[in-house]
């Protein structure tokens, strides 16, 4: 991708993935290695919209239960996403903290098992797929920039591919408004912010995980944060230059690859998924 006067790079789309974003990778990676007497219970998971997507299609895939608890605040797409796949949408608060204790005091409740987001070794080994796929699929491959919540997506792929190739750099991307991750590598240990504020809905965690930030600490090269104006930038060139769907969330790779114009090729940029509502969307791409 990239046209005269644009850097070119490449792009691994898991926007085109079930339900919508990478997150199944993880989900149906720790559902399938459930106990029978746990699949026979349920799952139940938090989550600002494409987790707890995956997870309701990988537990209708396994014929299990599964019950979301969402932010209040939820695009509604991502709501009417998981209802559709078979969950229970259940709602709390605005914040991660907030729907956590709610999935938590479900699970004790109902004996459901929890399928957290990012912050576990069956998520992250699933999620780290698709960094195999890239390291195997792009020989040319120098860097990769991916999208960064609470991290569990790039510390799959940093362990992917700093195995397979470790001299490929591999960069972390966060909105301006939620540096969870830049302000813990700051502190030297994870921190959690006292809000963030985003269009990239699905990066608004207040604190990594304690395993992500020690994947990112130990694997990750470089983590950078960028604006507002440059990911809804992002999420119209890749509609004007690849009639790509992105949701915000997605594009924040592709935000910063725009910015950075690396200069060596063989870069790669992770747009992590495409569940976007419609009147947004619109928003963006005629700006």
């Amino acid at each position: 991708m990239g046209g005269f006067g644009e850097p070119a790079f490449a792009v691994k789309c898991e926007n085109m993935q079930p339900a919508g974003a990478f997150k199944i990778r993880g989900a149906y990676n720790m559902i399938a290695q459930l106990t029978a007497e746990a699949r026979a219970a349920g799952v139940i998971t938090y989550s600002s919209g494409n987790h707890g997507q995956a997870m309701a299609l990988a537990a209708r895939t396994l014929g299990m239960r599964a019950v979301v608890v969402m932010p209040e605040t939820a695009p509604r797409v991502k709501v009417e996403g998981a209802r559709r796949l078979g969950a229970e949408v259940l709602f709390a608060g605005t914040t991660v903290l907030d729907r956590k204790a709610r999935a938590e005091s479900e699970a004790a409740a109902r004996g459901l098992t929890m399928v957290p987001p990012f912050d576990h070794p069956w998520i992250i080994a699933g999620q780290g797929t698709c960094g195999l796929e890239v390291a195997e699929q792009y020989p040319p491959l120098s860097a990769v920039y991916v999208p960064m919540g609470g991290g569990g997506l790039i510390s799959g792929i940093s362990v992917a591919i700093k195995s397979l190739r470790p001299g490929v750099r591999v960069i972390g991307v966060e909105p301006e408004g939620a540096p969870k991750m830049t302000e813990s590598l700051a502190a030297g240990h994870p921190v959690t912010l006292q809000k963030t504020a985003s269009i990239a809905d699905g990066l608004l965690s207040i604190r990594p995980g304690d395993l992500t930030f020690a994947h990112v600490q130990a694997l990750v090269d470089e983590v950078l944060t960028v604006s507002e104006p440059e990911i809804a930038a992002a999420v119209k060139w890749l509609f004007d230059h690849a009639n790509i769907v992105a949701e915000p969330s997605g594009a924040v790779s592709v935000a910063a690859v725009l910015r950075e114009r690396p200069a060596t090729p063989g870069v790669v940029a992770i747009i992590s998924g495409g569940n976007v509502p419609s009147e947004d969307y619109a928003k963006y791409i005629t700006a």
